[in-house]
């Protein structure tokens, strides 16, 4: 055997999967976006994976976009559609799938359990055909999610690949604020959808796990423009301050209260901020002039369980000398909270129907009940919304909903 006999030979060999991740993670340190995909692409080569592709969802969650690669064909730089085509289904159903005839699998990246995109993965003979390239494939496509979200925060190629369309100056400015879609843990998860993605003017959400507790926050700032996005993005602050300086949901609203009255005067904004003790299951909740939230428990709403009275809404400066009280109730396990601004439910189609509450409702309902996870049914909910009102929302809609589901 020849010495280039030899190393033909050594290059057919599949590496081990520890090795190659370390030496993919070690590569990727110094790497730029634009060389992400390709270096994913040669590990995969190393572990006996003839090719992969990198896909991510845009921010409206309706089509997969590669990222770009050496090798990648004229053909696949428009990407795949999420509710038409094999990618997107695991990319819907975060479950690895097989496309009939020629082996390819798609293997969802989900960041912890939020959805970022899918990894197409070619073998040789079908990568599902064998239980050990099966495997390094699936942690290939974790490790890939990972890379991709650590360099989303600097890198713009991987921020353009998940939009379709150019941003408006608020939304821009209220994305920049905006946590993952979907948080969780083995005791509670939580998941929010925005529209107009890239249009929305005052609408904000926040959730956060701290000792526990699952924090929840959904504003909704008076007007549609620039100030009504920056209005939102100082409530998140306020909120996020008082939060993590150990504030409680009474000092919280009050905090957003006397910040938008002395910056953002005659800038009203309505709110919830809301906490579930994810051991206990104890919810507790400030509702300022918001629509109140309800309680799904057993595949139904249950009338009237979280409808309080509210208060007034933040930025009259009411709320400083006045600290509201914040309202508690006992959750059962599976019990899911739904929190939207009036945008959901106001919405009209154009011979006026209202989309309401109880749409709203039966959408989210048998959506679950059809087995879908919760992100999903949200994002069916929220294409359910726009065709409702022909893609054209005259307000902000936003939709948050946290399910408690403790570990026995």
């Amino acid at each position: 055997m020849t010495a280039d006999d030899a190393d033909a030979a050594a290059d057919a060999v599949p590496e081990g999967l520890g090795a190659v991740l370390a030496w993919l993670l070690e590569r990727s340190h110094g790497a730029s976006a634009v060389q992400l995909a390709d270096l994913v692409g040669e590990a995969a080569h190393r572990l006996g994976i003839a090719r992969t592709r990198l896909y991510l969802a845009d921010v409206q969650q309706r089509r997969l976009t590669p990222l770009p690669q050496s090798d990648l064909a004229v053909a696949e730089q428009e990407g795949v559609d999420v509710d038409r085509s094999l990618a997107g289904l695991a990319y819907r159903t975060q479950r690895i799938h097989r496309s009939h005839g020629d082996g390819t699998m798609w293997f969802p990246m989900v960041d912890g359990i939020e959805r970022i995109g899918v990894m197409q993965a070619t073998g040789p003979e079908g990568v599902g055909r064998d239980a050990g390239l099966l495997e390094a494939a699936r942690a290939l496509a974790s490790l890939a999610t990972l890379l991709v979200v650590s360099k989303s925060s600097h890198h713009d190629l991987l921020v353009r690949a998940e939009r379709v369309r150019p941003m408006s100056l608020q939304a821009e400015l209220l994305w920049g604020f905006m946590p993952p879609r979907t948080i969780g843990t083995d005791r509670a998860t939580s998941t929010a959808v925005m529209e107009p993605a890239y249009d929305v003017g005052g609408d904000a959400f926040d959730h956060s796990f701290i000792a526990g507790v699952l924090h929840l926050t959904l504003l909704d700032a008076m007007g549609h423009d620039l100030a009504s996005g920056g209005a939102s993005a100082v409530g998140l602050a306020a909120c996020r301050s008082t939060r993590r300086s150990g504030g409680t949901l009474p000092e919280i609203a009050t905090a957003i209260d006397r910040t938008l009255a002395e910056w953002i005067p005659e800038r009203l904004m309505t709110a919830v901020v809301a906490e579930l003790d994810t051991l206990h299951g104890d919810f507790a909740w400030i509702n300022c002039g918001h629509p109140p939230p309800l309680l799904i428990r057993d595949g139904h709403v249950l009338p009237g369980a979280l409808e309080r009275p509210a208060r007034l809404p933040l930025g009259y400066g009411f709320h400083t000398p006045h600290t509201p009280a914040a309202h508690h109730v006992r959750l059962q396990p599976g019990d899911r909270v739904l929190i939207y601004s009036d945008g959901i439910t106001e919405a009209r189609s154009p011979d006026g129907d209202l989309f309401g509450e109880q749409r709203l409702t039966d959408t989210v309902i048998r959506s679950t009940a059809s087995g879908d996870n919760a992100p999903e049914a949200l994002r069916r909910l929220i294409q359910n919304l726009l065709a409702h009102q022909v893609h054209r929302l005259r307000d902000d809609a936003t939709i948050l909903l946290a399910e408690w589901h403790p570990t026995p």
